[in-house]
This record gives C-alpha cells, sequence and structure tokens, in this order.
C-alpha cells in the first residue's frame, strides 16, 4: 500500500494542487515519522511542529481558494528540512555545535526565504556536524545522524542529517550545503541524488560571507527531478554575493533538463584519488566501472582523464579550511566545550599568517585556470564520490584530531577539488553492495552546465532506477 512517504515531491506537489491530499495530512504523516523514527537515524536537531502545521494550514487554505492551481507556488504544502547551518527566523540553531545550543536565529537565510516563497513547509532543522566542517555528523547536541541502510554506520556529512531524514522518510527533499563535498558524501552514504551547483549560482547571503567560495547550497532528493525542482526554488543571486553563475536560458529551467534527453556525450574517467595514501575501495571501484559500462551502453564516449591536479594542493586546501574553522565567533571562555576536532582546526587557523592564506588562494587560483581549460574539453566527469563504503559510527570522530582529519581525508579525497573550482558536481545512487549499503558515483561538469549533468542523471536514472530501492526503516 502507497504511503505518503512514498510519493516523490513531485508527486506530493501535484497531489496537493490535485486536492486529493491535504498539507495538513502530509505535514503530520511527517511528523508522526520523525517523531517515532528521528531518534534511530539522528536526521533532526530541531522539530518545528507548530511551525509547520501553521504553514500547512496556510498551504491548505490558499489550494481551497485557488481559482487556478496551476497559479500555486511549486512546493505549495510539500515538507523541505532546513540544515541547522542556514538560520531561520524565530527557530533554534545550533550549528552542530554545544556553544550555540541556546541561539535562536534572528533572520532568515536567503535560501530559507526561496523556499518558504515556493511554499515548502518546515518541518526542522537538520543534524550537522559542528559548524559543518566534518564529513561525518557526530556532535555534541544530538544523536548521531545515521544512514537508514545500516544504522551502525555514518550518514556521512556534513548534511547528514538532511541525507538521513530524505533517506528514512522523514522528509520528501531537503536542503544541504556542500563546502568540501557536504552535499555529495551523505548523497553517496545514503543512496540519494544530490546537486553542488556551480558556485554562486544560489545566494549564500545574508548573515555569513563566502569569502572564498568553496560553500554552496543544493538540494538533497530521491529522484533527479525532485532534486531539479528544488535548484529551480533556490536558485538566484542578490546583491552583495561575491559571485554568480552564468544563467540559464530564457524561458529554462533545471526541471527541464531532467525530461531532456542528453545526447551522446565524452565523459572521462579517473578513478585516481588525488591524496597521498588514498585507496578506493572494491565496491566503490565496482560502482565506479559498473557506471562507465552504463554511460557506454547508452551511447557515450568514455575515456580516460588525465591528472587534474597534483598532491600538493591538499596542503592548500587545509590551510583555507583551518582559516574558515575559524569564522565562527566563539567567545575565549566556551572554546573549552567545542568538539577537539573544531578545536584543532581552530588553533591551525588562527596560526595561519596573511601571507600564508594568501598563497592558499594564489595557489587555487593557478591550478584551476590549469584544470578548467582541461576539464572543459569533456562534456562530463565520472569519479567514484568516496574513496570508502559508509563509515562506522565513531570512525572518524574516536580518535585524535590529526588521526580524525587524515582518515577524512582519506575517505573523500574526490570531492573538494570541485569547490575549489567552482564547477557542479552530482552523486548518483547506481550501485548497493552484497551487504545492501550504497555506493554513489560521481559526475561533474562545465561552470553553469548543471542542466547537462541533471539531463545525464535522468538518464541513468531512467535505465537503472533506484526510488524502488528502500532501507528497512522505510516501511516502519
Amino acid at each position: 500500500m502507497t504511503q505518503l512517504h512514498d510519493l516523490t515531491a513531485l508527486d506530493l506537489a501535484a497531489a496537493i494542487r490535485a486536492r486529493e491530499v491535504s498539507p495538513t495530512e502530509v505535514a503530520d504523516h511527517y511528523l508522526d515519522r520523525i517523531d517515532r523514527l528521528n531518534p534511530q537515524v539522528g536526521a533532526y536537531v530541531t522539530v518545528t511542529h507548530e511551525v509547520a502545521r501553521g504553514q500547512a494550514e496556510r498551504a491548505e487554505k490558499a489550494v481551497l481558494d485557488a481559482a487556478d492551481p496551476g497559479d500555486l507556488p511549486p512546493l505549495l504544502g510539500v515538507p523541505v528540512p532546513v540544515k541547522d547551518l542556514a538560520m531561520v527566523k524565530g527557530v533554534r540553531m545550533t550549528l552542530g555545535s554545544e556553544v550555540y545550543s541556546d541561539l535562536t536565529g534572528f533572520a532568515d537565510d536567503h535560501i530559507v526565504v526561496a523556499l518558504r516563497e515556493a511554499g515548502s513547509i518546515l518541518l526542522g532543522k537538520t543534524n550537522t556536524p559542528e559548524f559543518g566542517l566534518p564529513c561525518y555528523t557526530e556532535n555534541g547536541v544530538s544523536d548521531p545522524a545515521r544512514t537508514p541502510w545500516d544504522l551502525t554506520r555514518s550518514a556521512g556529512g556534513s548534511s547528514g542529517g538532511a541525507a538521513a531524514a530524505v533517506a528514512a522518510g522523514l522528509a520528501p527533499a531537503a536542503q544541504g550545503s556542500d563546502g568540501g563535498g557536504s552535499i555529495r558524501i551523505p548523497g553517496s552514504a545514503c543512496g540519494l541524488f544530490g546537486i553542488k551547483p556551480t558556485r554562486g549560482r544560489i545566494s549564500q547571503g545574508p548573515i555569513v560571507p563566502d569569502l572564498f567560495g568553496l560553500s554552496t547550497g543544493g538540494p538533497l532528493a530521491r529522484t533527479v527531478r525532485d532534486a531539479a525542482l528544488l535548484l529551480d526554488v533556490m536558485t538566484g543571486s542578490l546583491p552583495g554575493d561575491l559571485y554568480a553563475a552564468p544563467p540559464l536560458a530564457p524561458g529554462e529551467t533545471f526541471l527541464g533538463h531532467a525530461g531532456r534527453p542528453p545526447g551522446r556525450l565524452t565523459i572521462a574517467r579517473s578513478a585516481v584519488p588525488p591524496v597521498p595514501g588514498a585507496e578506493v575501495h572494491p565496491d566503490c571501484l565496482a560502482a565506479y566501472e559498473s557506471a562507465s559500462a552504463l554511460l557506454v551502453d547508452l551511447g557515450h564516449e568514455v575515456v580516460d582523464l588525465p591528472e587534474l591536479v597534483g598532491t600538493d594542493l591538499l596542503p592548500r586546501f587545509e590551510t583555507i579550511w583551518a582559516a574558515i574553522a575559524t569564522r565562527t565567533p566563539v567567545d575565549p571562555a566556551e572554546e573549552h566545550r567545542l568538539q577537539p576536532l573544531t578545536r584543532w582546526l581552530r588553533e591551525r587557523g588562527a596560526a595561519i599568517t596573511a601571507p600564508e592564506l594568501m598563497d592558499a588562494l594564489t595557489a587555487f587560483q593557478t591550478a584551476m585556470r590549469s584544470v578548467l581549460p582541461l576539464t572543459n574539453r569533456y562534456d562530463a566527469i565520472l569519479q567514484p564520490t568516496l574513496a570508502q563504503p559508509p563509515a562506522p559510527i565513531g570512525y572518524f570522530h574516536d580518535c585524535a584530531p590529526e588521526e580524525n582529519f587524515r582518515r577524512q581525508t582519506l575517505f573523500t579525497p574526490f570531492t573538494s577539488v570541485y569547490n575549489v573550482s567552482g564547477q557542479p558536481a552530482v552523486t548518483v545512487p547506481l550501485h548497493w553492495t552484497d551487504e545492501g549499503l550504497p555506493i554513489g558515483v560521481m559526475l561533474a561538469g562545465r561552470i553553469g552546465a548543471e542542466g547537462d549533468l541533471i539531463a545525464l542523471s535522468a538518464q541513468l536514472e531512467e535505465a537503472a532506477p533506484w526510488i524502488h530501492r528502500t532501507p528497512p526503516l522505510w516501511t516502519a
């Protein structure tokens, strides 16, 4: 029997507009599942029961009053939770940190406004690691975010709660953010499709500046079309943004690209990690080889990718990451309450000199001036999303900070280069291990070419559909 959480976001939106189901029914269904199942997966750090029901009631009235349902907002009545790094006015915001456990949002981030104006319902704030710094979601304010496919394993991070929510049927889709792989990592660990858009596609304002251009918001969803719709809703640059992505052609949408054949593409592939000592697990290699074969079967040309960046870029990324760790203000008297990894990164960041920071940024730009002309030769680039299957809870967290960080770099050697370059990249859930763990593959594209990646991903989804795969928790 089909339940409401079996429906995609697009199906839910259509059913609401057709008055086949009410927004209050939808909100109550998801809130009930969250109350029952969230303790098992650690998806939400804050659940906004009253906010969700109030928004659902207003959405229900809008549907009943509408002369033409086609004029209603695209996500009217559809629940979309917000990651706990984004601020929502009047809603608790922890940033994944005990230090901020009592903060109430005093403004709305632009991406929150965009989702609200599209009619979405806020079920709550999804779990994230402290300040969004690690690639796993374990902190001092909530239970660990776990992949519903194996509750002994991490959902990844830093959008781990968002991914766990969608994969467990606690939301039809979710907002995430990605500064070094933080949408693609949990997307792979939870068997979802996720998009890191082109730098500047989505406004980062108005509270936190994005001085280095690494991070961007983006969607996590079960289907390509759902993610494309959310990307349409989130898209937009505003005054004060430091970056702007090339716009879509007039009249085009990302959702429209999901229904468009991609044509015959030239796709370069590589499974060689640009991190010293990183080894790609056989299951991740199997996913990569299977995706390569599927692309060939679909008529695409698949060629080997020359080396993009050398291992010398990794220390530069670590310098920038440590500098970013210092940007969240913390009272010196409260520093001892931070997670050991956060304290270690902030200590490293505070010791960075201005010349060292400028040298790292110069190295980034120099590298990208050689990388982008190379990647522009191809329509897409195929790589493993991760070098290993989903990690056990505590694998990163329960060791010294230096070892923690080393393990993270070996786990995620492929993702961060596209945060540096600003290129769009997606993770596609095409493979499951014999033990039932999801393994994603990553596709990256040209600057501004999210539409091409969406069209290609939709073709892969049609050829090897994954939505019928659901974790055991799904039917609970």
